[in-house]
């Protein structure tokens, strides 16, 4: 039993769990039986992770910080190597959303599939741990206000579960839910999980049409030129929006209409409910033009039957929702579109189906446990992702030159030549997928969906371990990192920059119709700072490692064009707004990671210059930086953060280091700002979110604060330390 504010919890017994990992895959088990416990000894890693007493370098810990900063790099790694799994890379948290907890619930709930006891009592632990003790309520993410979306989902999930509505914790809340006017004005994204367990009228529920399927791709409005990620949920969503799938009655559910509505259910006028959406879950507002959109989806659903379209649409989205299952080994690309087609599955095929089975299957790939309960992660994990920016950290660090290290690195090495995606999808053509054998993804090789800048920092993790250690077996050949090359230098847009997962297909207006009151600028692919400064730092890597002639023009043409995408996304204050990080921090120090590849430093260019006179005008009399997420919201302004934050002291450090900015002073106070925040284990605690998605969606990117201090760490100790000296690029 826990306490939380005078409730006491039940938890599961800790020292019970243990995570399993498989290729990269991640999974949570629960050891009922003392056998289990002896055969299956708990890890440093998943002590961690629970919150137990986990680091075995306790006893030699001093209880001051390192003088020397090389010391701090140390016995930083020393703390995060224990982490490292046995297949080679570095498991972790990579949550945002809280009500994506709930839709397991939900989903768990529709398809009749029982939730192990052990995952019933952390569910259950979390959402209490994160309910605002003010007013009950729960927003997007455990920093958020409390809003409609957030509370009444997890409201809801809490009762599935069992708890009594008389409990404190939902008496609380039911209270807020009124307060803002009931459940009738939840977000799109509510009304349409409401619907399915039948607490809410499909005809409050704006149309997700399948029959768009049906257009021929030429049409602008054809789904296939969404952002994957979007793409693929609206697809499920289509599917269930067209059969209208709902929850049979039950007892609990006709109480829950009572519960959460503040009048009568069948009195509910569901036609204007539609647009009616609660004030405190609006963080965009959405065009007019979407207005016109929906009036039109609804009077095209009146008429949708007439050439029996429906049908012949639902037969088609379900048939290219099953063949991206097949080629995602239903994994699947995100946790919302998981839920929503585990559910799709059910209806369509059956409990017993061979769909539904491996898709049932795959569901824990999701869930992650922490000291508070259990979450689910927004994706099944950043294993490649992390495990390539620990390496390249490492290494720049000197630490992989440490013979207690190698073993370390050549794990990692092994992870990253498994994780390749070795063939293309097997449906591409009919799901609109792009290429994407010889490249890498974000999570694992098993989830199989490819992204431009995980293969390009996954590339040049693999050139550093095979070509500046002398240690590592060669075991990625020259053709292999060829055809990552070639597949690279392809995916550059038209205006220099690089996308995430496929070319852009949409256009730009298509983001006046985004239905989603929650994220945006999330509806098409666009480019990215980020992401072409990855690829413009591989392909710069790659050149220092490999001499082939026929690279040398395509790849100066490439970091020319990308170049030039950089200077034109420089803001005026001589910022660059971050998309997958928080937030200038993080888009500045990639843009100035990406000039220095091409030699642009402080003394020669203007660009460099003006930002790092921006990250210093930001920088706090403590010698750090401190972001909020807010920043990259409404008119995209740096908002300080409430206290400074190691990983974005550690972004604006690296960015004024990559720059060569010639003034030592605020580097060092910014280096002694992470060195007072790691604790004697050499470890550094969780502050606040790192990562970002939609400009409203941050996300915990749990090991960031060990690559990033590390990696600002060792490059300090390597210019400022160091007997030799050393400039950016020698170190690399």
């Amino acid at each position: 039993m826990s306490d939380y504010l005078g409730i006491n919890i039940e938890t599961t017994d800790k020292s019970r769990w243990r995570l399993e990992v498989d290729h990269g895959k991640q999974t949570w088990h629960y050891l009922e039986s003392n056998d289990e416990i002896k055969n299956w000894p708990q890890t440093a890693c998943d002590r961690y992770w629970l919150g137990l007493s986990y680091n075995k370098i306790n006893d030699d810990q001093k209880e001051s910080s390192p003088l020397k900063t090389s010391e701090a790099v140390y016995n930083g790694y020393k703390f995060f190597k224990q982490l490292q799994t046995v297949d080679g890379h570095w498991a972790g948290e990579y949550s945002g959303p809280i009500f994506l907890i709930s839709g397991l619930v939900f989903s768990t709930f529709i398809t009749r599939l029982s939730i192990p006891q052990a995952w019933k009592i952390e569910i259950i632990t979390y959402l209490v741990n994160t309910s605002n003790p003010d007013d009950g309520g729960w927003g997007i993410h455990v920093e958020d206000h409390s809003n409609l979306l957030g509370t009444t989902l997890n409201y809801v999930a809490l009762r599935i579960l069992g708890m009594d509505p008389e409990h404190p914790v939902l008496i609380k809340s039911r209270a807020f839910i009124h307060k803002l006017g009931g459940a009738v004005a939840i977000p799109s994204l509510g009304k349409f999980w409401l619907a399915m367990l039948n607490i809410y009228d499909w005809k409050g529920v704006n149309p997700v049409l399948p029959e768009l399927w049906l257009l021929p791709y030429k049409s602008p409005l054809h789904p296939a030129r969404i952002w994957s990620p979007i793409r693929a949920t609206h697809l499920s969503m289509s599917y269930l929006y067209g059969r209208k799938v709902a929850e049979k009655m039950c007892p609990l559910i006709e109480q829950l209409r009572l519960e959460l509505f503040v009048q009568p259910y069948d009195k509910i006028n569901w036609s204007a409910a539609k647009g009616n959406v609660c004030e405190a879950d609006v963080y965009f507002p959405r065009s007019p033009i979407l207005a016109i959109t929906n009036t039109v989806s609804n009077i095209w659903n009146h008429f949708q039957n007439l050439l029996g379209l429906r049908n012949i649409a639902l037969k088609k989205v379900y048939k290219l929702m099953k063949l991206e299952e097949i080629d995602s080994n239903y994994v699947s690309v995100c946790a919302i579109d998981k839920l929503f087609r585990l559910v799709c599955a059910y209806y369509e095929e059956g409990p017993e189906s061979e769909m539904f089975l491996n898709m049932k299957d795959k569901v824990a790939n999701y869930i992650w446990m922490t000291p508070n309960g259990m979450l689910m992660n927004s994706v099944d994990g950043s294993q490649i992702w992390d495990t390539s920016l620990a390496v390249q950290a490492i290494i720049e660090s000197g630490l992989a030159n440490d013979p207690e290290n190698h073993e370390s690195m050549i794990k990692a090495l092994e992870f990253l030549d498994d994780s390749q995606i070795k063939n293309n999808p097997t449906y591409m053509k009919q799901c609109w997928r792009e290429p994407s054998k010889g490249l890498w993804g974000f999570s694992t090789r098993e989830q199989g969906w490819a992204t431009n800048d995980c293969t390009a920092e996954a590339l040049k993790a693999i050139l550093l371990l095979q070509g500046k250690l002398d240690y590592t077996p060669p075991l990625i050949n020259q053709k292999r990192i060829h055809s990552t090359i070639d597949t690279l230098i392809r995916k550059q847009h038209t205006n220099g920059g690089f996308s995430r997962f496929e070319n852009i297909r949409g256009y730009c207006w298509m983001e006046l119709i985004n239905p989603s009151e929650l994220l945006e600028n999330t509806l098409i692919e666009h480019t990215y700072v980020e992401c072409t400064s990855s690829v413009m730092t591989a392909l710069r890597i790659f050149s220092k490692f490999d001499l082939v002639d026929r690279y040398v023009d395509d790849i100066e043409k490439v970091c020319a064009k990308a170049t030039k995408y950089i200077h034109r996304m420089q803001r005026k204050d001589g910022s660059w707004l971050g998309s997958w990080g928080i937030c200038f921090t993080y888009g500045t120090m990639s843009a100035l990671q990406g000039l220095s590849s091409v030699g642009e430093t402080y003394e020669n260019s203007e660009y460099v210059k003006k930002a790092c006179d921006f990250l210093i005008s930001k920088q706090r009399e403590d010698g750090g930086w401190g972001e909020n997420y807010k920043s990259s919201s409404g008119v995209g302004q740096y908002i300080q953060h409430s206290n400074t934050q190691v990983v974005n002291t550690a972004w604006a450090l690296l960015g004024l280091m990559y720059a060569e900015y010639p003034f030592s002073e605020p580097i060092r106070n910014g280096i002694e700002l992470i060195k007072s925040r790691q604790l004697p284990t050499g470890e550094w605690k969780k502050e606040s979110f790192e990562s970002m998605i939609g400009k409203n969606c941050p996300i915990n990117h749990s090991n960031y604060k060990f690559i990033y201090c590390i990696w600002a760490l060792g490059m300090y100790s390597n210019l400022y330390e160091s007997d030799e000296h050393y400039g950016v690029w020698e170190i690399i």
